[in-house]
């Protein structure tokens, strides 16, 4: 059985088809939160803070909740030309932070498109414990940064 592959909006969009994908990250998501409730088992919300696994692998994780959410993932061909509006993700400056913007082809309107989409990537992440906070880089570009909370106490 093949690995499952999270869709970053950085590369191509994974191979399979629509039904066949949408089962495999729902059986991936139920999985993650399955961790959480293992991992966080010592928290008041088990569910609702990302677990150590998360903190490890961000963008992988950050992927999985976007995508299970129904937010679509950008993509690009094999020649790096963007082919679908949707989150992009990769490692922003600092260590353990995921940078989300919304991109698409040329003439797509991503760049219209950014601020609600955007704010709704930041719904999704936050409900499952994530912080993310909206900034504008060069040119009034929006993007997100989204990291885990800090590691402290268990809650009770």
């Amino acid at each position: 059985m093949a690995e499952f592959e999270v869709a970053t909006g950085a590369g191509e969009l994974p191979a399979g088809d629509d039904r066949g994908r949408e089962a495999a990250v729902r059986t991936a998501f139920e999985g993650l939160l399955q961790i959480r409730r293992l991992m966080n088992a010592d928290t008041g919300d088990a569910e609702g803070v990302p677990a150590e696994w998360e903190r490890r692998q961000p963008v992988r994780a950050v992927a999985l909740a976007l995508e299970a959410a129904g937010v679509p993932p950008s993509a690009v061909d094999a020649e790096g030309r963007r082919t679908a509006t949707g989150y992009c993700l990769g490692a922003a400056e600092r260590a353990g932070v995921v940078r989300v913007e919304w991109l698409g082809p040329p003439g797509s309107g991503a760049g219209y498109a950014a601020e609600g989409a955007l704010r709704n990537c930041a719904d999704v992440l936050r409900r499952l414990g994530w912080d993310a906070l909206e900034y504008r880089g060069p040119r009034r570009h929006r993007y997100l940064d989204v990291e885990p909370p800090p590691a402290g106490p268990p809650r009770r």
